[in-house]
């Protein structure tokens, strides 16, 4: 816990004992989550309390936000070097059979040549398929 209690300190972030619980449910979870999820495997956590934290964490980069297309917004923890800037973003994978996302963190997203005064804010570049467990059945 003094791992992710330090974490959250880098981020300059209060590590409250419900935020380091909610942080630890974050990291275990083996793909991109949704607010429900989290609301699922926190039972007795207060959902204001979960949406709040989500906020907290995504404006301090502990987290990225994924729009998958599906409706419900998902989130992945960032690695440590990640700083969540534009030039170190990232491919994300949506299945369409299990509907789980994942970060392709080795596939990075390629340099965007915009018109001369165009400001790029954000890239959301995702890949729907079949996902290793899903193609095999």
């Amino acid at each position: 816990m003094k791992e992710l209690e330090q974490k959250l300190l880098d981020r300059d972030i209060k590590p409250t004992a419900v935020r380091l619980l909610i942080f630890k449910a974050m990291v275990e979870y083996p793909q991109a989550f949704s607010l429900s999820d989290l609301e699922a495997v926190l039972e007795t956590v207060d959902k204001s309390t979960i949406s709040r934290t989500i906020t907290l964490f995504h404006n301090h980069l502990v987290i990225h936000s994924i729009d998958d297309g599906s409706g419900s917004m998902k989130y992945s923890v960032c690695n440590d070097d990640c700083q969540c800037e534009l030039n170190e973003l990232h491919v994300h994978f949506n299945c369409t059979h299990c509907h789980k996302t994942y970060c392709l963190e080795s596939v990075s997203i390629p340099p965007v040549q915009l018109p001369e005064k165009f400001l790029l804010e954000n890239i959301n570049f995702v890949m729907k398929g079949l996902c290793d467990k899903c193609s095999e059945s």
